[in-house]
């Protein structure tokens, strides 16, 4: 099972509303991906920053238990990785610095570039937290097949699209990416939630944690009928094997609190 999912520059990105899906390369422990602007073509690396004031070989990523390392072959300048789900935290690689550990499960890495800074991302959906993994006996620890963390935004997503059929089970309706904005936005954590905010975790959780095979059903159709069916299926999954449950609308802002004009939920 993969440690760590590089998604690499490109037009294509979770959340976007292109049908193609986003080049990603998977990493399981021990595994290494080099990244910078390659030999000419790129060769070379697998991560490929084609900005000219990137170094051929600027660094390298190494997946470890459930988390990575980044190693800055740069003699000058440091490398930063942000923590998409923080309120702008972010750790500073220095120059020459190996195997410097990354906790972030969602992350950015940054290299100054000539263009102004050249990016990628980076997903740990793996992380461990305490379960099984913790009881004696020895032997290979118990991998969660669906490690959510309670904590984070896209629990937070997932939480409201299974409100109204947490509430009622006979309830069919699932609420839309702006209905999820709306319910979402009183939070003091996602006063800056926007609707390609939403579609990005619902894109996280439904490829990389979930790891749903939605094949057919978002390959054709409209682009309301293909994220319509991935977020029935993330909702069906979710509550079939109780990773979302009643103790979790606590997690939620009281019903009727804060309402957005329709304007500001198609932000």
């Amino acid at each position: 099972m993969e440690t760590i999912i590089v998604q690499l520059p490109g037009p294509t990105q979770w959340g976007a509303d292109e049908t193609g899906r986003p080049d990603l390369i998977h990493l399981g422990p021990g595994d290494i991906a080099d990244f910078g602007r390659g030999t000419p073509g790129g060769a070379g690396v697998r991560i490929v920053l084609t900005d000219p004031g990137i170094s051929r070989r600027a660094g390298q990523l190494e997946a470890a238990g459930d988390y990575w390392r980044l190693s800055n072959f740069s003699r000058s300048v440091s490398y930063v990785v942000e923590n998409l789900e923080g309120a702008g935290e972010y750790l500073t690689v220095a120059p020459g610095r190996l195997g410097a550990p990354v906790p972030f499960e969602f992350s950015r890495v940054v290299l100054p570039a000539l263009s102004g800074t050249a990016t990628f991302k980076v997903f740990a959906p793996q992380h461990a937290y305490l379960g099984e993994q913790s009881a004696p006996g020895g032997g290979e620890q118990t991998v969660h097949p669906f490690a959510l963390d309670p904590t984070s935004k896209y629990f937070l997503v997932l939480v409201a699209l299974c409100e109204p059929r947490l509430r009622d089970p006979s309830d069919t309706a699932l609420p839309g990416v702006g209905q999820i904005v709306e319910r979402l936005r009183p939070l003091e954590s996602c006063r800056d939630l926007t609707r390609s905010a939403v579609n990005y975790h619902i894109d996280y959780l439904a490829f990389a944690k979930l790891r749903l095979d939605l094949g057919e059903e978002t390959a054709t159709g409209a682009d309301g009928g293909r994220t319509g069916a991935k977020r029935s299926r993330l909702a069906s999954v979710a509550l079939r094997f109780g990773l979302v449950r009643e103790e979790h609308l606590g997690l939620l802002p009281s019903r009727g609190a804060g309402r957005l004009t329709p304007q500001e939920a198609d932000a």
